[in-house]
C-alpha cells in the first residue's frame, strides 16, 4: 500500500484542488478584480492635475469624510451594543429570547429603501422619536446623525452574528477557574473574555464598516442629500452618473475604493495582532 500511494504521490484527502483554485480564481477576477479594475483604468486616463482637482473639490472631500467618519461612528456604537446583545442571547434565558435573536437579521433581509423610509417616518419631527428629540435641540431626520442612524441599524447583525457563535463556544469554565483563584468580575471579562471575543469583534466591526460605507437606499431618504451638509459619497457619484461626468464618478470611486482598502486593511492586521496575543 506504501508503495502504491507514493507512486501517486501525495495525495490530498479532498480531490480536485487545482480544478477548484482555477474556479476560485477565475469566478473573483470576473466578479470582483475585473470591475474594481476597470474603475481604477477610467481613473488613471485622466490627468493626475484633472484627479486632483475632481477629489479635492470642497463637495467632494466633505461627502467623502462624512460617509467614512458616519461609518466608522456607526461600527463603534455597533460593536459595542452588538457585544451586548450578543452576550444577552447567549448568556441568558427569558421569554421571547427567539423572537429576538430573529429580530436581529430583519437588516439583512429588509429592502434598504424600506428601512430608509422607516428611519423618517420614526425620526422626523412629528415621529414618535422627533418629536421628543426635537425639544432637546436634537434634529436626527435630514442631518449627519440621521446618517449615523442609519448605518447604525444596517451594521447590527453583523457585530451580533459574529460575536455570538464565539461567545457560544467559549469554555465558561475557565471564568469558573477565574472565580475560584479570586478573581472579580471585571477582571475575569478584561483577562477572559474579552482576548477570547476580541477578534470576532473586530471582524463584526470592519463587516458594519465596509456595510456602512457602501450604504446607499437607507440613507438617502434620512439624510436629505444637502451638499457640504449632508450628501454622502456614494449619493455624489451617482449624481456625477446623471450628469453624464463619467470622470468625476470614477475619481470618487476609485478615492472611496483606496481608503476602503486601506482601513479595512488595518482593521485586518489588528485581527491577525489579537488572535496571535490571544494564542488562538
Amino acid at each position: 500500500m506504501t508503495s502504491i500511494a507514493s507512486a501517486f504521490g501525495n495525495r490530498r484527502v479532498i480531490p480536485g484542488f487545482g480544478i477548484t483554485l482555477g474556479y476560485t480564481l477565475s469566478y473573483l477576477g470576473v466578479i470582483v478584480l475585473l470591475p474594481l479594475a476597470a474603475v481604477v483604468a477610467r481613473s488613471t486616463g485622466m490627468g493626475w492635475d484633472e484627479f486632483i482637482a475632481i477629489v479635492g473639490s470642497e463637495r467632494t472631500l466633505h461627502a467623502l469624510w462624512l460617509s467614512f467618519g458616519a461609518a466608522f461612528a456607526a461600527a463603534i456604537i455597533d460593536a459595542v451594543f452588538g457585544f451586548l446583545v450578543a452576550w444577552v442571547l447567549v448568556r441568558y434565558r427569558f421569554p421571547g429570547r427567539k423572537i429576538i435573536d430573529a429580530i436581529i437579521d430583519l437588516p439583512f433581509a429588509l429592502p434598504t429603501a424600506v428601512a430608509g423610509i422607516a428611519l423618517v417616518a420614526i425620526y422626523s419631527k412629528n415621529g414618535p422619536f422627533g418629536q421628543y428629540l426635537e425639544p432637546l435641540g436634537i434634529k436626527a431626520a435630514y442631518t449627519p446623525l440621521g446618517i449615523i442612524i442609519a448605518m447604525t441599524f444596517i451594521g447590527l447583525p453583523f457585530v451580533v452574528r459574529s460575536v455570538q457563535p464565539v461567545l457560544e463556544q467559549l469554555d465558561q469554565r475557565l471564568e469558573e477557574a477565574a472565580a475560584s483563584l479570586g478573581a472579580s468580575r471585571g477582571f475575569t471579562f478584561r483577562m477572559v473574555i474579552f482576548p477570547a471575543v476580541l477578534p470576532a469583534l473586530l471582524t463584526g466591526f470592519a463587516l458594519a464598516l465596509a456595510r456602512g460605507i457602501g450604504e446607499y437606499g437607507s440613507i438617502i431618504f434620512i439624510a436629505g442629500n444637502i451638499p457640504n451638509v449632508s450628501e454622502i459619497a456614494p449619493l455624489l457619484i451617482v449624481i456625477r452618473l446623471e450628469e453624464f461626468n463619467y470622470d468625476g464618478a470614477t475619481a470618487i470611486a476609485t478615492t472611496m475604493l483606496v481608503i476602503s482598502f486601506a482601513m479595512l486593511l488595518l482593521v485586518n492586521l489588528l485581527q491577525v495582532w489579537s488572535r496571535k496575543r490571544s494564542g488562538l
